[in-house]
């Protein structure tokens, strides 16, 4: 096989990926970042430089700056922010530096300075706000614009279904104060959830602190430790937020710090971080349940007044007593039971209605506000009128206002219980990290001399836990002491537990069945694999999907149209009245033609539904993306959703990917008479110094041959060179011993005999590779290399053909290996494309795309980053715990290439479940407000009353909540119940 060293792959990537953001053609950045300047992860051989740039006034100005940065050699990135007037550049020093980039911006007319004090240093963080007071689309779309226009803000989510706002901003202009004032000024209530930049933060409560001079000598303390970063106390809460770097301190070092200072006069503990939310979920229910009751309380006998009692002979003479002149003794029992429900129980109403108008923009609750006030004040109208008039017989809609907020509130109720059962993944994932832990505290020569149990949270880095049968592993780490098997599929969704021994990885949150392990803490907090799936799970189900766009652009206009729409229903109906356009038959009895004409108005006001239309996308990508997780399938939000279910065609790369990724030695053939160990002895001398993953398979199978692993040493080897993309040569006891293709032979000047020609054809015809051993000049051997393919690869091919999706092969591998690659899994040969690097993976997509092609990318998210990035749905497969692939839309974390077809089916699901809420949420306007209106009434003389149309409203968002709950019992095509879900072992 072409091998190539992992530096020339990287760097193919990243220049690829740098392209990327020049081009105006990719469709999109995913993630945070493709590039990962974010994460400070600049090469050695570049640097990162930021410039103030003045005079740029738009986009054109950008662009000119930006093209006469790249004009320049050496710059691998280039990105003009006209908003901040800033440009950051990353460039090779040895090539090009900061005087002449400035100096290329001078050129074309702006003013640049260097920012010395911010290079290097992040620019972007996010934080997460949970956002009180939101009833419909209405009122998120404004927040969201609120958010946008922020000097320093980059980019703002508001999402309705999760009551949550993300924000991505930049610490240096704005700080998450000045974003929660900005929605405190909107009309709504901001609740700091968390703050994410390139820090661990931790809450601790400290006790004991009473004045600021407490909080001065507790700040002064904590800043005397190495890696404490920001500091910030909350006086009334006791709360201590203190941000820091992981590799350097931990929070047990902070209390030690506060506990130590002033003589033991501080407590500190864990603060209970993360229940603020579900508390505030069960507030709200509790709110809309007590509101609900009450509204009962009165609203009852205000029914029962009105419709029943008038019915029963004795009861319909007291109620018709009269009090003053025409008013009677029931229309004042309404009147005063109705006034409650309207002005104290209906509060929450009022108060946003005048919130959202104050503010520029009309929401559901000015419509509930609009129709009940109508109802009821009509109703004092003429209950007045009647006091005061002895002939005026005066009939009062007191029972529509009051049942309609009833209404209203029942179904508020029933949304925010069913609203909450969307986001139970989440729950669920974050209740899988294990609460305490055991802490080992070890000596220096390796002996436990103490356990403690200690709040998870309160590991730090290097720490050494012991994890017993049954228990959770506390954090992620390495294996230091034992043998186990761990049953990871709560995080990786595979059901086979896994044998973990010394020197494996573990994953916290997945559970030991036997034995005891000791396990050295690698990643913990928020850097954990755990944390990590659940910050991405909930950034998924923030995101929008482009579909929400129609929602969103039509809750602009709904609410405004339907007051008009409402107003036209009653001048309508009351002309026609006026005119006796219509029989007067049609009239109810206890009626004139006014108020049949202001239930016709109220009905058509309070059936109108915002909220539906904008339940019907978020919820639905909630619970899929929820579900998604739960199967070991990371989707990236409504964008990846929507991508998914459009897909027809498919480009695999090959290692990792149809393969399993673990290359062995399966056959050695010597053409010149050799000890077996004394080659393998050599040949393991020269490739240990390769990171290869061929290379190491070779390594591994000279070990076994060797004997004994234990205290094993190769031979040294001198000028030692590992030549890109052929093979490795180096001197190894004397010897000139080469590895590689046929290719770096001939150009060694070796000779291929036809035995070895023919030992290679075999080989390759084989799906294996042939690695050529040349030993002082003369080829000594063949190594036949394996890399098996996944049991389930033909079948994946196979059902996908019958779903209408094409599938190629992508590969850098040789074309006789990719085509007997092909051949096993039943691709053809005119689909397989071998021999390629990065950047041409990368072009082949965009040659599908062009043909008018919907392309998935699926690969192991290493070299396969670029087309991963150019395809229309990017697919990392086997990741891991590595869950942090940016460029992907969709991370499979297990390696069974039955979750391609899992996700994408799960997508299709999920859209068509999308589709139906919009069909029940348009089609229930579309019908609701027409019959509110009274088109049936001509007819049928029927007549939706203002209390039976609220009560449809409320139905109307339950139900596209509940339609979008059905995704919860998503089950896998029954197609791969077929498959061989077993796997592989490679000894």
């Amino acid at each position: 096989m072409a091998k190539s060293t992992f530096q020339e792959e990287h760097n193919d990537i990243k220049e690829y990926l740098c392209t990327c953001f020049k081009q105006k053609n990719i469709k999109r950045v995913k993630g945070n970042s493709i590039y990962s300047e974010e994460e400070g992860n600049i090469e050695e051989n570049e640097a990162k430089a930021l410039f103030s740039v003045i005079g740029m006034s738009c986009s054109a100005c950008a662009t000119s700056v930006e093209k006469a940065i790249q004009k320049l050699t050496g710059i691998r990135l280039a990105v003009v922010d006209v908003l901040n007037n800033r440009a950051q550049v990353i460039f090779c020093p040895n090539v090009v530096n900061e005087e002449m980039i400035r100096e290329s911006i001078e050129e074309v007319g702006f003013q640049a300075k260097l920012i010395e004090e911010e290079m290097n240093q992040k620019s972007s963080q996010v934080c997460r706000v949970q956002v009180n007071g939101m009833t419909c689309t209405s009122c998120s779309t404004t927040l969201e614009s609120a958010l946008q226009v922020i000097p320093g803000v980059q980019k703002a989510r508001v999402a309705l279904a999760t009551q949550e706002a993300e924000i991505c901003y930049d610490p240096k202009i704005v700080d998450y104060n000045q974003l929660l004032e900005t929605i405190g000024n909107t009309g709504f209530e901001g609740l700091l959830i968390s703050t994410r930049g390139d820090s661990s933060r931790i809450l601790l409560k400290v006790d004991g602190v009473n004045t600021e001079n407490c909080i001065k000598l507790i700040k002064s303390s904590l800043r005397a430790l190495q890696g404490v970063q920001e500091i910030d106390f909350d006086l009334q809460q006791k709360k201590l937020s203190v941000s820091y770097r992981a590799d350097v301190t931990g929070p047990r070092d902070f209390i030690r710090a506060i506990e130590s200072t002033r003589s033991g006069c501080f407590k500190a503990s864990i603060f209970p971080e993360g229940r603020e939310r579900e508390e505030h979920r069960h507030q709200e229910i509790r709110q809309y349940h007590r509101a609900f009751f009450w509204s009962l309380v009165f609203t009852i006998p205000v029914f029962f007044t009105s419709m029943v009692f008038m019915y029963i002979s004795g009861l319909k003479n007291l109620l018709e007593t009269k009090v003053a002149n025409m008013l009677t003794v029931g229309q004042v029992l309404r009147w005063a039971l109705s006034t409650p429900v309207q002005f104290i129980i209906g509060r929450k109403f009022y108060v946003g209605a005048y919130i959202a108008l104050s503010h520029g923009y009309a929401n559901m609750d000015v419509l509930i506000a609009l129709g009940t006030n109508a109802a009821y004040f009509y109703s004092v109208y003429s209950a007045l009128r009647a006091a005061t008039s002895p002939t005026f017989k005066a009939s009062d809609f007191f029972e529509t206002s009051s049942m309609l907020i009833s209404f209203i509130l029942l179904g508020k109720y029933l949304e925010v219980l069913a609203r909450g059962k969307t986001s139970e993944a989440i729950s669920k994932l974050m209740d899988l990290a294990p609460k305490t832990a055991t802490l080992l505290t070890i000596d220096d020569k390796g002996n436990v001399v103490n356990e403690e149990e200690v709040d998870n949270r309160l590991i730090q880095k290097n720490d050494v836990i012991k994890t017993i049968p049954g228990s959770k592993v506390a954090c992620d780490g390495l294996v230091v002491w034992g043998q186990s098997h761990i049953n990871e599929s709560m995080i990786t969704g595979e059901s086979c537990p896994v044998t973990k021994k010394t020197g494996d990885v573990v994953i916290g949150g997945t559970l030991n069945e036997n034995g005891v392990l000791h396990i050295k803490a690698t990643r913990v907090g928020s850097e954990t694999a755990l944390s990590q799936i659940v910050r991405l799970v909930e950034s998924a189900q923030m995101a929008k999907a482009p579909v929400q766009r129609f929602a969103d652009h039509i809750s602009k206009y709904f609410v405004p149209l339907v007051i008009a729409l409402s107003f036209c229903t009653w001048v309508s109906w009351f002309l026609a009245g006026i005119f006796n356009s219509y029989p007067r038959s049609w009239i109810p009895s206890s009626m004139d033609s006014f108020e049949l004409a202001l239930q016709f108005g109220i009905s058509v006001m309070v059936v109108a539904c915002p909220c539906a239309l904008g339940l019907a996308t978020p919820t639905a990508v909630m619970v899929s993306t929820g579900v998604g997780a739960s199967l070991g399938i990371l989707i990236k939000g409504g964008q990846a959703l929507e991508s998914a279910q459009q897909v027809n065609c498919i480009v695999f790369d090959k290692t990792g990917t149809l393969t399993i990724g673990k290359p062995m030695v399966v056959n050695t053939r010597l053409f010149k008479t050799m000890v077996p160990q004394e080659f393998y002895e050599l040949i393991g001398a020269a490739e240990v110094n390769s990171d290869h993953p061929v290379d190491k398979a070779i390594v591994e199978h000279a070990k076994k041959l060797r004997g004994s692993e234990e205290n094993l040493s190769w031979p040294e080897a001198s000028d030692f060179e590992s030549i890109t993309g052929h093979g490795v040569r180096a001197i190894i006891c004397n010897k000139e011993v080469i590895l590689g293709n046929k290719s770096l032979m001939t150009e060694q000047g070796i000779a291929v005999p036809v035995e070895a020609e023919e030992a290679l054809a075999e080989t390759e015809g084989q799906a294996q590779t042939g690695i050529l051993v040349s030993i002082d000049k003369e080829l000594i051997g063949v190594l036949s290399v394996s890399d098996p393919l996944k049991p389930e690869a033909p079948e994946v091919i196979s059902i996908l053909k019958s779903m209408n999706i094409e599938s190629m092969i992508v590969t850098g591998d040789n074309w006789g290996t990719a085509n007997a690659i092909a051949k096993q899994v039943g691709i053809e040969r005119k689909y397989v494309v071998a021999e390629a690097k990065p950047g041409q993976k990368a072009e082949k997509v965009k040659e599908l795309q062009d043909l008018g092609k919907v392309v998935a990318m699926v690969g192991d998210g290493v070299n396969d980053s670029p087309a991963l990035v150019a395809a229309d749905v990017g697919m990392a497969i086997g990741a891991g715990t590595d869950i942090a692939i940016e460029a992907a839309d969709i991370v499979v974390m297990k390696s069974s290439l039955k979750d391609v077809i899992t996700a994408i089916d799960l997508s299709k699901k999920a859209f068509r479940r999308i589709r139906l809420n919009y069909c029940w949420a348009l089609g229930y306007n579309l019908l609701g407000i027409p019959i509110a209106a009274g088109v049936l009434f001509p007819s049928t003389h029927f007549r939706l009353q203002p209390w039976l149309a609220g009560a449809a409203m409320a139905a109307s968002s339950v139900s596209v909540v509940c339609s979008s709950l059905v995704l919860k019992n998503y089950r896998k095509p029954k197609k791969l119940n077929t498959l061989d879900l077993q796997g592989i072992t490679v000894e």
